[in-house]
């Protein structure tokens, strides 16, 4: 541990950060794919499944508008420590009798885990704008990207997990696991994170929460539609279509989505080396609207190649890998925007708005994944996604067009 007391205050801080963040990620994308392949295989409809996500992905909205105004009270230190503890506490609370997991309770141990996911979140993120020099833009984006990149491939590694460990020891046990591991995680935190982290010396009025500026509306906006546009057809209509209609059992539907979202947390780390980066140039409005237009295609494509029986099968995977690329790098564009664009002064109230309509997004998402699936089939999900990736793209144009150049 010499190396790590040898680095500086900031880079020791950001460690310690990043460190949670990913432990807290691992454990809730594994929680996702174990829930979702477990309630399958006890017989639970698509649409009843998506509900059990209901409150966490609700819970998520309201803690973000609030976690952003807690933060700046209390300092991001303790948001990021609670949203840990609250983790361990939802799944613990799936380790009962399989008698009383009844859906309700699976709901209200998911709505614990959106409240802990999204304060961890905001924490995470907020920390940065904190952490790095304003001038330093270069430096900003680089740590966001890889901060936003690791975090999503670990959260594939999550998925991987999640249908491995239920294949090899069953749903208590990976359950039991995963909280004991987290919990250690939360006491090392407890004694490392610095305690002033984020908290502000004018504490903002609650009503401070919903007064943005333009270019953080129209941005807040724009992830709600991108956020929506991935979930209408990922989060419950791939896995239930891998598994009902291809056949794949549950280690090859978790690997599958294992792979893909480690490959697009990839893509999101690299994603500053293909929006201009090299050139000097930093996104602006217009380059966030030309990443969602070109996105909006690949849905569209997918459900014609379906609907016309043009090799479904690989055409779907060939498109989720395209959609995966593209949808990576539109996300690390929006991740490095909100943080330039907040306030220092209470950046965890911008960042926390944000991620309020980045969870709102998800919650529409989920449900309509759903009852889309169960109604109209993977192709009306997919055509409901092109939709929600036009708005996207739209509201892009409100944002503001100028290109920023370090030199040296």
């Amino acid at each position: 541990m010499s190396w790590f007391a040898g680095l500086s205050a900031d880079v020791r801080q950001y460690l310690i950060i990043t460190g949670n963040y990913w432990a807290f990620t691992l454990t809730d994308g594994a929680l996702r794919m174990l829930v979702v392949l477990y309630f399958y295989g006890l017989g639970h409809s698509p649409l009843q499944i998506a509900m059990l996500f209901l409150f966490y992905e609700l819970f998520g909205v309201l803690t973000n508008l609030i976690g952003g105004w807690l933060g700046a009270h209390l300092g991001l230190n303790r948001t990021m420590n609670i949203g840990l503890f609250l983790q361990v506490v939802a799944l613990s609370m799936l380790l009962v009798p399989e008698s009383s997991l009844t859906v309700l309770w699976v709901m209200a141990a998911q709505a614990l885990s959106g409240i802990a996911k999204d304060l961890n979140k905001m924490s995470a993120k907020s920390a940065i704008k904190l952490l790095v020099p304003s001038d330093a833009q270069s430096q900003v984006y680089k740590w966001v990207a890889i901060l936003t990149g690791s975090k999503n491939a670990l959260k594939g590694a999550g998925f991987f997990l999640g249908g491995l460990l239920l294949s090899l020891l069953g749903f208590k046990s990976a359950i039991f696991g995963m909280a004991a591991g987290l919990l250690l995680v939360w006491l090392f935190s407890l004694a490392t994170l610095k305690k002033e982290l984020g908290k502000t010396s004018n504490k903002p009025k609650f009503s401070e929460l919903f007064s943005k500026s333009r270019e953080i509306n129209c941005l807040s906006a724009a992830r709600m539609f991108l956020f929506c546009s991935r979930d209408v057809w990922f989060v419950v209509a791939l896995p239930v279509y891998l598994s009902s209609i291809i056949g794949w059992d549950h280690w090859s539907v978790g690997g599958f989505l294992a792979l893909w979202v480690i490959g697009y947390g990839i893509t999101q780390s690299f994603a500053p080396y293909f929006t201009g980066k090299r050139t000097g140039k930093f996104p602006d409005g217009k380059s966030t609207f030309i990443w969602a237009a070109m996105l909006t295609l690949v849905p569209t494509a997918i459900a014609i190649f379906i609907v016309y029986g043009i090799r479904p099968e690989i055409s779907l995977l060939l498109g989720l890998m395209i959609f995966g690329i593209l949808f990576a790098i539109n996300s690390s564009l929006h991740s490095y925007l909100i943080v330039s664009y907040a306030r220092e002064e209470g950046v965890s109230l911008d960042v926390g708005f944000y991620y309020m309509a980045n969870a709102m997004g998800r919650l529409m998402g989920t449900v309509l994944s759903g009852w889309l699936y169960q109604v109209y089939g993977l192709t009306g999900c997919l055509f409901v996604s092109t939709a929600f990736l036009f708005a996207a793209a739209t509201t892009s144009l409100w944002l503001p067009r100028h290109q920023v150049t370090e030199v040296g």
